[in-house]
């Protein structure tokens, strides 16, 4: 008996599978293979390993870098190809945006395996994109699906957590069987719900019947103008009029001034525009719509979450301001797999957080000093200037 408990026992220690991790060591050059997509360009931009401001732990808290502004970056790693069919896909990482990048990437796209790497560029094929997306006032977190060679976008914008603020982000999305996916950032659930729903991975089950058509005397318009309200004989409409008391000068000379014309003044009859009333329409029968029938093109699909091949991860990226470092990437099929990665954030974060603290609170510091000083100068300088006027 105590030998079967045993067997449990250790069958329930059994983790997951993880697919692919990183956490960006001494060899990370050996795994990851650098886009030239864009070299020919000169626009293709250059990586490199930091730790960035606020770093609890030089080395343990490295991560990839885009290294440049105002440049394409690409990176991807290869691992074991595998299909997420019949079982949850965890895609987590960390990002942390040093400088606000004004319009750029901070996602990762996973695909199908590559036969070249170092082409992996905006043209590779991808089953799915995941991450911040920022330009200008545009800010979202990206989730694309790759549904029959069409990438399809989330009907409504993920938030957006990369607000300049300069600390590390955690971004988890765990997409399940029952075709649901749900994202996480920084821990907090921001989005879960139907890829069905929520993508337009399907065509829609009904369509307006092309056989339906607006009646000729059907009323959309709910108000009308009021056939009995006219306009008073006597309103006015004339802003300005001639001054009728205005004469010519004596002196005038028309062939040396021109010829002279009278003022304009305000008209005191001025009662503005015109419009007529409007009335309720008793006509009046709504927004016309079409009769809805059933889609013949629709087809329905118990897996659109299911990708037969996952075998890269990358880092398709423009930034017009560099600086985001990547880390602690994981792919697996068990929470409790991210959940160890997700540690690693939290305690970046938690020092990041209080180092950002303190940083401020010695720059508010600072600036109150400058401030005060300044303040004291120029109550010297008034003093002066009472000194020097007793004086005179």
């Amino acid at each position: 008996m105590r030998k079967t408990l045993a067997c449990l026992s250790a069958a329930t220690l059994v983790s997951g599978k993880v697919y692919f991790s990183e956490t960006f060591d001494d060899n990370w050059e050996s795994r990851w293979v650098k886009s030239t997509w864009k070299e020919s360009e000169g626009a293709q931009g250059k990586w490199s390993l930091a730790a960035g401001k606020w770093s609890a732990d030089e080395k343990e808290d490295r991560g990839l870098q885009t290294a440049e502004d105002s440049k394409f970056f690409g990176m991807s790693a290869a691992f074991d190809s595998f299909s997420n069919e019949d079982k949850e896909l965890i895609v987590q990482y960390q990002a942390k945006y040093e400088k606000d990048i004004e319009c750029g990437g901070g996602y990762m796209k996973l695909g199908p395996k590559m036969d070249d790497q170092t082409k992996f560029g905006d043209p590779t094929v991808y089953n799915i994109m995941f991450g911040p997306d920022k330009c200008g006032y545009t800010k979202r977190t990206h989730l694309i699906f790759n549904y029959k060679g069409k990438n399809v976008l989330k009907k409504a914008d993920l938030d957006y957590k990369q607000e300049g603020d300069g600390t590390s982000h955690l971004y988890r999305m765990i997409l399940k069987p029952d075709n649901t996916v749900r994202v996480e950032i920084d821990g907090e659930k921001i989005y879960e719900g139907s890829v069905k729903d929520d993508w337009e991975v399907l065509k829609p089950k009904t369509i307006d019947d092309p056989d339906d058509k607006k009646p000729s005397d059907w009323a959309e318009d709910s108000m009308m103008d009021d056939p009995e309200d006219k306009k008073p004989d006597d309103w006015v409409t004339e802003k300005r009029i001639v001054d009728p008391e205005a004469k010519k000068p004596d002196d005038w000379d028309d062939e040396e001034d021109g010829e002279w014309e009278a003022p304009m003044k305000d008209n005191a009859a001025y009662k503005g525009d015109w419009s007529v009333k409007k009335i309720s329409n008793p006509a009046y029968k709504g927004m016309w719509e079409a009769k809805k029938i059933d889609n013949p093109e629709y087809e329905d699909d118990q897996a659109v979450y299911k990708f037969g091949d996952f075998g890269f991860i990358g880092f398709d990226l423009w930034q017009v301001k560099g600086g985001t470092i990547f880390d602690n990437v994981i792919i697996c099929d068990d929470v409790a797999e991210a959940d160890a990665f997700a540690a690693k954030w939290k305690t970046l974060s938690e020092h990041e957080k209080a180092e950002k603290t303190k940083e401020d609170g010695a720059k508010k510091e600072d600036d109150k000093k400058k401030e005060d000083e300044k303040d004291a100068d120029d109550d010297d300088d008034e003093e002066d200037k009472k000194e020097d006027a007793e004086e005179v």
